[in-house]
Order: C-alpha cells, then sequence, then structure tokens
C-alpha cells in the first residue's frame, strides 16, 4: 500500500524536471497563445495578405512540426534530450522574433515554420525526459499536470493579449513583440532540466516488444493506428473558432470563447490523468471523444452564439481527457530504451493527419460550414463507442500480483502441508 506524503511535503512523483518543465511549457504556451488568435488580423488586415495565406501560413508551419516530431523522437533516444529540449525552444523564440519583425506575409510564414520547427523538435525528447526517474504508476498524473501547466499558458497568453489590445488602442506589432519575452524566459529556464550523463533506463519487464530489438509492439502500433485514423477527422481548432464567428461572435466574443475552452483543458487535465492512472486509460480516452462529438455536434447544429460558452468548455474536456492521457498510454507500451521516438512517431503520425483534416474540412467548409462538424462528430461517437468495447485489447496487460506464502508450522514445513 503506497504511503501518502507527508503534510508539507511534494509526491515523489512530482520530479524536479516535471517542476521545471511545466513551468517551461506554461511560459512558452503563454507567449504563443498570445500570439496565435491575432495572427490571422495581422496577416489581413496589417500586411494585407488575402485570407486564402492564413490557412496556407498555419498548414505549413504544422507540416513542418509533423515531420520534425519523427526525426527528433528517433535523435532523442541516441543523444541527450536536454539540449534537444533546448533547441526547441530557441527555435520557438527566434520565430515569434521573426514574426514580429516582419514587414511582408511570406517573413510572417518563415517565422510561423520556425515557431513549430521548435515545437517538433522538443516535444518527444521533453516527454520522454519527464518519464526518467518517474514513477511507472504515475504516468498519467505526470502527463496531467504537464499539460494543465501548459494550457494554463493557453488561457494566460490570449487573456493578456485581450487586456493587451484595448490598452494598446488596438495597434498589433506591440503584442507580437511583448510575446519575445516569455519565449526567451522559457529558453532560460531550460538549463535548470537535469539529465545523466549515462542512459539510467534498462527494459522494463513489461515491455511488449521484443528486448535485444527493441521493437515496436503490435499493440503499440495498432494503438498509433487507431489514434492517427482518428485525427483523420479532428481538424484544426482555427476552423472552430470561424464557426464561432459565423454564429455571430466578435472578435473579442471570439478569443473569449477560446479562453473558456482553455480554462476547461486546463482545469481537467489532472484529473483525467489520475483517474487513468486507476481505470484502464481506454476508457477515459473514449469519455474524452465524447466531448470532442458534443464540440462538434453541438457547434454543427447551433444557431446563436451563446451556444458557443457552452460548448467549448465541453470541448476543452476532449483535449483533458486525450492529450496527457494518450502520452501516458504511449508511454504504457513503448520499450523503455524508445520512449521518446515512440511519442515522435505517436505526435508525427496524428499531427500530419490534422494538417490533413484541415485540409478536407477546409475545402468543404464553402459548401456548407456545418458538414464537416457533423462528420467529424459522428466520427467520434463510433470510436468512443469501439473503445469502450474493445480499447482492451490495446492496454499493457496488469502485471500479476504474486501469491503470498503460505504460513509456516513451528515445524519449518508450511501450514498446507500439515
Amino acid at each position: 500500500m503506497r504511503t501518502p506524503p507527508a503534510a508539507g511535503r511534494l509526491p515523489t512523483w512530482l520530479t524536479p524536471n516535471l517542476r521545471v518543465l511545466c513551468g517551461v511549457s506554461f511560459l512558452a504556451d503563454t507567449a504563443g497563445e498570445l500570439l496565435y488568435p491575432i495572427l490571422p488580423i495581422f496577416l489581413t488586415a496589417v500586411l494585407g495578405a488575402p485570407a486564402v495565406v492564413v490557412g496556407a501560413v498555419e498548414g505549413g508551419a504544422e507540416a513542418a512540426a509533423a515531420l520534425t516530431k519523427v526525426v527528433a523522437g528517433r535523435i532523442g533516444d541516441r543523444r541527450r534530450k536536454r539540449p534537444l529540449i533546448a533547441l526547441g525552444y530557441a527555435l520557438a523564440a527566434l520565430g515569434k522574433i521573426v514574426i514580429a519583425a516582419a514587414f511582408v506575409w511570406p517573413l510572417v510564414l518563415a517565422g510561423r515554420c520556425v515557431d513549430r520547427l521548435g515545437k517538433g523538435v522538443r516535444g518527444a525528447p521533453r516527454d520522454a525526459l519527464l518519464m526518467v526517474g518517474a514513477d511507472p504508476a504515475a504516468k498519467g498524473r505526470i502527463f496531467g499536470i504537464h499539460r494543465t501547466m501548459d494550457t494554463l499558458g493557453a488561457v494566460a497568453g490570449p487573456a493578456l493579449g485581450l487586456v493587451l489590445y484595448e490598452l494598446l488602442d488596438h495597434r498589433i506589432r506591440p503584442l507580437l513583440i511583448i510575446a519575445v519575452v516569455p519565449a526567451l524566459a522559457a529558453v532560460a529556464l531550460v538549463a535548470a532540466v537535469r539529465e545523466n550523463n549515462t542512459p539510467t533506463t534498462t527494459p522494463a519487464a513489461n515491455d511488449l516488444s521484443d528486448a535485444p530489438t527493441q521493437r515496436f509492439s503490435a499493440r503499440l502500433r495498432t494503438l498509433i493506428g487507431v489514434l492517427t485514423v482518428f485525427s483523420l477527422v479532428n481538424f484544426p481548432d482555427s476552423l472552430l473558432l470561424l464557426r464561432a464567428h459565423q454564429l455571430g461572435l466578435s472578435v473579442s466574443g471570439v478569443i473569449g470563447g477560446y479562453i473558456a475552452y482553455n480554462a476547461a483543458y486546463a482545469l481537467l487535465s489532472y484529473p483525467a490523468g489520475a483517474v487513468s492512472d486507476r481505470l484502464p486509460r481506454h476508457y477515459v480516452f473514449a469519455a474524452g471523444l465524447v466531448c470532442f462529438a458534443v464540440g462538434y455536434l453541438g457547434l454543427g447544429i447551433a444557431d446563436s452564439p451563446g451556444w458557443v460558452f457552452l460548448v467549448l468548455p465541453i470541448y476543452g474536456g476532449f483535449a483533458a481527457a486525450t492529450d496527457g492521457v494518450g502520452k501516458a498510454w504511449i508511454a504504457d507500451l513503448a520499450p523503455a530504451t524508445r520512449q521518446s521516438a515512440a511519442q515522435g512517431i505517436y505526435q508525427g503520425l496524428t499531427g500530419a493527419a490534422i494538417l490533413a483534416a484541415g485540409l478536407w474540412a477546409g475545402l468543404s467548409w464553402h459548401a456548407d460550414g456545418r458538414l464537416p462538424l457533423l462528420i467529424s462528430g459522428a466520427a467520434a461517437l463510433a470510436l468512443a463507442a469501439a473503445l469502450a468495447l474493445a480499447g482492451h485489447r490495446l492496454q499493457m496487460p496488469r502485471p500479476v500480483a504474486a501469491e503470498p506464502a503460505p504460513p509456516r508450522s513451528a515445524t519449518g514445513r508450511s501450514g498446507t502441508d500439515a
């Protein structure tokens, strides 16, 4: 039986690296999300770019991130992870500097690609480093608390941007310059991350792969495949915000709805991760897919802007119950020596699928903006049902508790033999 931590002491799973990387992610996401909601306005209203450029910039940036995640994940299993993490956050800061200085839209495209390259470089090594020295029974809580801090940055960033937007008389470029400050602070904080010079992990006894080659198990490959296929109907959130605007919300209202979504995401991430440490992860993930369906179907059938502030927080439950939980699920099944590669392949393939989802949803949006929402919502409900019924096949078998030894009599023979 695990004893609770003494009063005033942190739980053992809340390692120093986890605390530092939570701070790094909070600062980086504050910077990124301060910039994200105003970037379309900057491109179209300040630089005079056509609307199609907004989609091209985000599509190119996400494609760069998806490709980089796979490569960085493989490198992260062969090299020290902290330099890769530092490089990733440094590239993100550099990208924001380029955007702040941009005077034509191709420079914004370059800046966003550099920014997202940084995300691709740092993501998988960082997630693997979170597991170093961590309690294997607390994977859900570890990824959950990290997602909470990351997403609190996604609340603070837009809120700060909204306040500054009003205080700066609706001038956008000063906001872009301000976004560089927390980005640089995140890079500086990476110096507090600690990593052993020599590998300390060995193949775990419950790895579902061949120990000599450390190949991915069939369960892991199937899980990555299933989650990648789902990502083909999980299009970028920018289209959800566009739908909110189409329902009649002002720019400030759309930002407010986005803040509500991120607030729900942040508040629910740790509880969802903690529950997934106690219940099979596929049940928690399936519950997240139900929240996804409510969000997409709700926005698809809504006929007034007020529904946005009800539906988007529920949709935040999807991200909370799938993002960190999905990473913990991958970590369960991945070999101990290939955690970074597994996270990189998972995040890279699902990122590429989300890009593809954005393309088909964007193309069908002109015919009827509700159609892609209804299609994706129905697909999420179908997958939620499938996971609830058959997701146990993609779980790591639970270790079997050893039978207690029978009591021994005074003669030295076991009690059952007496």
